[in-house]
């Protein structure tokens, strides 16, 4: 009879301590962005303290930053690592940067990657972004252009203006994908929607390249395509065309 009321109320004080949590949360926030440091802290620590992940991350990044302590890039690699075993997708993107550049941790690229996977999988368009990036440049793994096509797609799919400026590059370079200058185009009027000016100047490049008729086909495709992206119904794989 009465173990039915013990797992409602054990059910119930799980939800009040995840209200609580993201009040917390909240709050510690709020003080962070308005600089009150001192109430940031107390907050996230108490947070952290009950395994919290997304508290765990807030006081890594006061301790990166060096935001009302002193900056201790150990202390925060500590706690990105605390969070991301319980899968905290934004610690884990923290923490590959961390391993990427040698802060806190030992400098280690493949760990990088795999983190960067790891965010990528839970579809982190930062992290897409950056395995792209890593692979383009034969970055902690073999260059393969395909590969960094495949990520910088992923996240252009997500509307990351930066991966779709480097498609757009690799479209025109044709590295990992057949030369197009109409993609590459249609990329970067993309990406110039977003208000990256660097596409804003490749898109007028490749108009040099082509003829009045194709930059009126082209602008039509860039302008289904962003509307696809924004409606998030983009597919990848250059469908589209």
């Amino acid at each position: 009879m009465w173990q039915p009321k013990l797992k409602a109320l054990l059910l119930f004080a799980t939800l009040g301590l995840s209200s609580m949590s993201h009040a917390g949360l909240d709050e510690g926030i709020k003080a962070a962005n308005e600089g009150q440091f001192e109430e940031a802290l107390k907050e996230f620590n108490y947070l952290a303290d009950k395994g919290y992940a997304p508290g765990m991350y807030e006081l890594a990044k006061l301790y990166e930053g060096g935001h009302g302590v002193t900056k201790n890039y150990r202390k925060a690699a500590s706690l990105y690592q605390q969070a991301v075993k319980k899968r905290h997708v934004d610690s884990m993107f923290a923490l590959a940067v961390l391993y990427d550049e040698g802060k806190g941790v030992k400098l280690d690229k493949q760990m990088a990657v795999s983190l960067f996977n790891q965010a990528a999988d839970k579809n982190m368009p930062a992290a897409q972004f950056n395995l792209g990036v890593m692979y383009a440049n034969g970055d902690g793994v073999e260059q393969d252009y395909k590969q960094a096509m495949k990520w910088y797609e992923k996240a252009a799919g997500n509307n990351y203006s930066l991966a779709q400026f480097n498609m757009a590059l690799m479209y025109f370079e044709g590295l990992g994908v057949e030369k197009s200058v109409e993609k590459s185009y249609i990329w970067n009027t993309v990406a110039e929607f977003n208000g990256n000016l660097n596409a804003s100047h490749s898109r007028k490049l490749d108009e040099r390249k082509m003829l009045p008729a194709e930059i009126i086909e082209a602008k039509e495709k860039a302008n289904e395509l962003y509307e696809r992206i924004q409606a998030g119904l983009y597919g990848g794989e250059g469908r589209l065309y």
